[in-house]
């Protein structure tokens, strides 16, 4: 009769053969973050003819869209605007919601509005609070509130950073507040665009909170008087250090293009276009290392 100790040393024979001979299966990978576009890039153009617009993205080879306050003609109507989603084969990545929009009177028009799209992440886009880190854990414990009322309706509540959030030394910003006075539930949309122009590193903060940066937006923005261009790929962030950030240890599940500056007389589709270029090249190369 074999001893429990001698069923364990066979199977750890087992396993240094598996092992050796690479056959030990490994942990299933996460899936690739998709690729969305928040439709503030594109405002103007939205404007002029929603639908077309919505059909360019998608051509351009965009999952989703996370959205800003354009609805178009659809304002009143998210079933309707959910169908031209659908058309397009485009998903929800997400809606930027100030954060009265969830306040107890609005709390469940709003939620119903973004259900009907199957969006099930809402980004407070800015707060005063979140610009001065005494004030920061106020926001926290707001969002630590809504994150738990959301919860219940399938959704979570995020917060998305300007330049402010990270003015002051790391640790001590406001963001840092923020990350620390919030569950992990909270999403930490981080800006890597505003994060860059205030002088911080976006590969080191989405490190430094894994698992938060479950939606980030990529967006080129220079320093002031630093080279370059407001392009993903002409601009002078670290993409591929970035991409590799996301994909090891960010949770991220969607990489939201922003694009607020057109160069060269670029149209707002053409400026997205250029990022969008430049992002799957990187991605490409992250891809074959």
């Amino acid at each position: 009769m074999k001893t429990r100790r001698t069923i364990i040393s066979l199977f750890l024979v087992l396993l240094g053969a598996a092992t050796a001979c690479g056959n030990v299966v490994a942990e299933p990978s996460r899936p690739a973050p998709r690729l969305g576009l928040q439709l503030w890039s594109v405002k103007d153009e939205l404007r002029r003819d929603f639908d077309g617009t919505l059909a360019r993205i998608a051509q351009l080879g965009f999952q989703g869209v996370e959205f800003a306050g354009q609805f178009g003609p659809y304002r009143s109507n998210p079933a309707g605007l959910k169908a031209i989603l659908d058309k397009n084969g485009l998903q929800c990545a997400g809606a930027h919601v100030i954060i009265g929009q969830l306040a107890p009177r609005y709390f469940v028009t709003t939620t119903a509005f973004y259900k009907t799209l199957g969006c099930h992440l809402l980004v407070v886009p800015m707060d005063a609070r979140g610009g001065d880190a005494g004030q920061a854990a106020a926001l926290g414990k707001d969002l630590t509130d809504l994150s738990a009322k959301l919860k219940a309706e399938n959704m979570r509540i995020g917060y998305h950073n300007h330049a402010q959030e990270f003015s002051g030394t790391v640790g001590d910003t406001a963001w840092d507040v923020i990350a620390r006075s919030t569950p992990k539930d909270v999403v930490l949309q981080q800006d890597v665009g505003w994060t860059t122009f205030a002088g911080k590193d976006p590969v080191f903060y989405v490190r430094r909170y894994p698992g938060r940066t479950v939606s980030t937006h990529f967006k080129a923005k220079v320093p002031d008087g630093a080279p370059g261009k407001p392009i993903i790929g002409q601009d002078g962030t670290d993409w591929l250090a970035l991409i590799r950030a996301v994909r090891e240890v960010g949770g991220t599940e969607w990489i939201i293009i922003e694009q607020e500056e057109y160069p060269d007389g670029l149209t707002q589709l053409g400026a997205v276009a250029a990022s969008s270029a430049g992002l799957k090249s990187f991605m490409a190369d992250a891809d074959a290392r």
